[in-house]
């Protein structure tokens, strides 16, 4: 039984020389969550760099500001069951002996699901504890260096030889007296034994490559995928019917009908037309059905678009669901709804879009633009809304709850992230995994959650900055929508950015 758990081992790692790396795309390339803290006077700037497989380790890298931190503990566990009452011991983040504001840890993400880290923050205000919400799901199967496997094969044929040689010789002179040579029957019954052996061992490793193909199949098909949708258009209103995703492992299979509202809509939907992306709109499906979400589309000119559309799960699990849909000349479209988008900006074969965004009514949004972008570099990107006049837009109201949301999305279509001032976690997902605990202005996430979610928030005037804490996965192109409101006026600014 040890030898055969042994061998087990030895071909799990051994058979991954053979294994391929399918591509998966979590939230559509965007696999790691920005997202800032405020609590207690403390405020964080949280980088969790998520793994590609699970079990995998997860990077954590905080810059802290405000309050003066002397340490923080990190714990990953679940948002919602049994598990997420029993936290496992918290490791200690390491300071930076070059920089004492920011610290660095390591975890290990044992499970797929939706999760949370969460942050025990200790300092001159006291103790504070708040959790970002993360995705933990496997995208993609690690492939064996060929040096390693080779090595590993060699292992597995002297482990085979070995033990053939060890049966043999026990039965040449296991009860052989001392100083005598086995002689005869006696040699040839041993030689018989070590080939019987050899071919058993033999046997053993190839019920146990069959089993490690096996199995690895079945984590392959439980790789992430998105829920697919099939759009259909007919007139102006878009039908998107969600299909539930069912795994292999029934825990990390999802429903198509648990969605939880977010900002007040159940369905946040970009839809860019393509290649150029020079017509984008953010819209609000309504849920008229299990997994059957609907719209009256606007009107808009003809062409092929693209459609992104983040939804969040019940235990706080956000995805952002992709399709295609084909909008023909001539369709009359309806009044956008309050809370939707329309914009039309300058194509991408026209060239690349500066910080400065000018506006349809005469206002401009201007990038406070970075002189250099880095892939895998977390930052945090300011934008200004200013009036006809180039002045402070004294008249700038709250976005669905928010300064602003903002889409990055690469021009190639692989990277699409949909972000918001606090970060790229949903605000639903976020609720769930700080139940009772301080969301920033007094808010509390039992008092968000109280809140009835699809009730504007009030039009308070606000600053007419905004900003959002993001990283690009991926170097190349990008286009970048801006969205506030002034008034009862949604503006959308577009800017381009080359990522090196």
């Amino acid at each position: 039984m040890k030898v055969r758990l042994r061998l087990r081992a030895v071909l799990l790692l051994l058979v991954c020389v053979f294994a391929g790396a399918p591509s998966a795309l979590a939230h559509v390339g965007s696999k790691d969550v920005f997202e800032e803290i405020s609590t207690g006077g403390y405020k964080l700037f949280v980088t969790v760099r998520m793994p590609t497989v699970i079990p995998g380790i997860a990077t954590v890298e905080v810059r802290s500001a405000g309050a003066a931190v002397s340490e923080i503990h990190i714990t990953p566990l679940p948002i919602t069951g049994e598990a997420s009452l029993h936290p496992p011991t918290p490791d200690l983040m390491v300071r930076s002996k070059d920089d004492p504001a920011f610290f660095t840890g390591n975890l290990w993400m044992m499970a797929s699901g939706s999760w949370q880290v969460r942050f025990a923050i200790s300092g001159a205000n006291g103790d504070r504890t708040s959790s970002v919400p993360v995705p933990a799901i496997a995208t993609s199967v690690l492939k064996m260096k060929r040096g390693l496997g080779i090595m590993l094969s060699v292992l597995a044929l002297i482990l085979m030889v070995s033990m053939a040689g060890i049966i043999g010789a026990a039965v040449r002179e296991a009860d052989l007296k001392p100083g005598l040579v086995a002689k005869g029957g006696r040699r040839r019954r041993a030689r018989v034994a070590a080939a019987v052996t050899f071919v058993v061992m033999s046997l053993l490793v190839w019920t146990e490559i069959r089993w490690w193909y096996v199995a690895a199949a079945g984590y392959t098909g439980d790789l992430y995928k998105p829920l697919s949708v099939e759009p259909v258009l007919q007139g102006n209103i878009l039908d998107l019917k969600v299909s539930g995703f069912t795994a292999q492992n029934i825990t990390r299979s999802r429903l198509n009908n648990d969605f939880l509202p977010d900002h007040g809509h159940l369905m946040h939907l970009y839809v860019i037309r393509q290649p150029e992306m020079d017509a984008v709109y953010h819209l609000h499906p309504a849920l008229v059905g299990p997994g059957d979400f609907r719209l009256a589309l606007p009107t808009m000119p003809a062409g092929e678009y693209k459609l992104y559309g983040d939804v969040v799960h019940a235990n706080g699990f956000a995805e952002t669901l992709v399709a295609s849909v084909t909008v023909p000349p001539g369709m009359v479209g309806s009044t956008p709804g309050v809370d939707d988008a329309v914009a039309a900006v300058q194509p991408l074969s026209q060239g690349m879009l500066g910080s400065t965004s000018a506006l349809p009514d005469g206002f401009t949004m201007v990038w406070d633009k970075q002189p250099e972008l880095k892939a895998n570099t977390a930052y945090v990107f300011h934008f200004t809304l200013l009036d006809a006049q180039g002045r402070a837009a004294n008249d700038v109201v709250p976005y669905m709850g928010m300064a602003g949301h903002a889409a990055f999305v690469k021009t190639d279509g692989t990277v699409f992230a949909h972000t918001h001032p606090e970060g790229s976690a949903a605000m639903a997902a976020m609720m769930l995994a700080n139940p009772g605990s301080d969301m920033g202005d007094g808010m509390t996430g039992d008092a968000m959650g109280s809140m009835p979610m699809d009730m504007p928030m009030p039009d308070a005037k606000i600053p007419n900055t905004v900003e959002f804490p993001y990283g690009f996965p991926t170097p190349g192109r990008y286009r970048i929508f801006v969205q506030m409101k002034h008034s009862g006026t949604i503006e959308t600014g577009a800017f381009d950015a080359i990522v090196q």
